[in-house]
């Protein structure tokens, strides 16, 4: 063992320590989970030429070739701005997985926002709700904040208000009525806007068979911490997304004890 640390330190001029193993190892953990989340991407063809470019820069350096060096290490000293515009969406999605990890999350924070009442999500109403719309195959999204507000896609849609009721939200999604296309946002226990555009998911293995609306509840599951649930216009089934996850053909039991529990994890 002694004999493969003398090499090391040999190799690179300088003895390793603990801190360096460390150091190596989080490095390491990071470039994989960063890998993972633009593996099957367009991005990973660009993400493999700035790391081949990485790599170059690092062997004609160490080869003393001077001329290349300077063109290589120019294209790095600009590196860190390239990687903000390349890789915008990446990096937002791998920095919202960061913040959802148990050694970052902070459980008071994760709490569902409802007013200063702390009244409980109407749980019973958007089941119910969701069951009127399953059984006349009424095609819906409602997007159920948490942390975030959403508020940049509340500004996409019709603002509304209101108390969460049955009736408002069959008239929203009624298929003749001019709010149907589109998400409803809940916060605070209200709906606080309806017709609210949501970013579509980019994952490569989503389903192919399913539509618009589940891509659509996928997206900003991905991009925020909201739950959001989807009522299928085909076949009336009912699916919950969270974390860019689908549940699929929940019963509105199923749904009910799945929004309490989660309500309860977070509260």
């Amino acid at each position: 063992m002694d004999l493969f640390w003398d090499a090391i330190i040999i190799i690179l001029g300088y003895e390793i320590s603990i801190m360096d193993i460390i150091d190596i190892l989080l490095v390491t953990f990071l470039i994989y989970k960063f890998y993972k989340l633009v593996n099957g991407t367009a991005a990973i063809n660009i993400f493999l030429g700035l790391a081949a470019i990485y790599v170059t820069y690092n062997l004609v350096d160490l080869l003393r070739m001077k001329l290349l060096s300077q063109i290589l290490g120019g294209f790095i000293g600009v590196g860190v701005i390239m990687l903000v515009i390349l890789f915008q969406q990446e990096l937002r999605r791998f920095l919202i997985m960061i913040g959802r990890t148990k050694l970052i999350s902070n459980k008071d924070l994760l709490r569902f926002k409802l007013g200063e009442d702390n009244n409980n999500l109407d749980i019973k109403t958007i089941c119910k709700s969701c069951e009127d719309l399953s059984k006349n195959k009424t095609g819906a999204i409602l997007v159920i904040t948490r942390t975030n507000d959403l508020a940049s896609f509340n500004e996409s849609g019709v603002q509304i208000d209101a108390k969460i009721t049955r009736s408002l939200i069959k008239s929203i999604f009624f298929k003749n009525g001019p709010l149907h296309d589109g998400a409803v946002i809940i916060r605070n226990n209200r709906i606080v806007a309806a017709r609210c555009i949501l970013p579509i998911t980019n994952n490569p293995d989503f389903p192919q068979d399913l539509g618009m609306r589940h891509r659509a509840a996928t997206g900003i599951s991905e991009d925020s911490d909201a739950l959001v649930i989807i009522v299928s216009e085909q076949n009336g089934k009912i699916s919950l997304a969270e974390k860019g996850n689908l549940k699929h053909n929940c019963t509105i039991k199923e749904l009910e004890e799945l929004l309490q529990e989660l309500e309860n994890i977070i509260s």
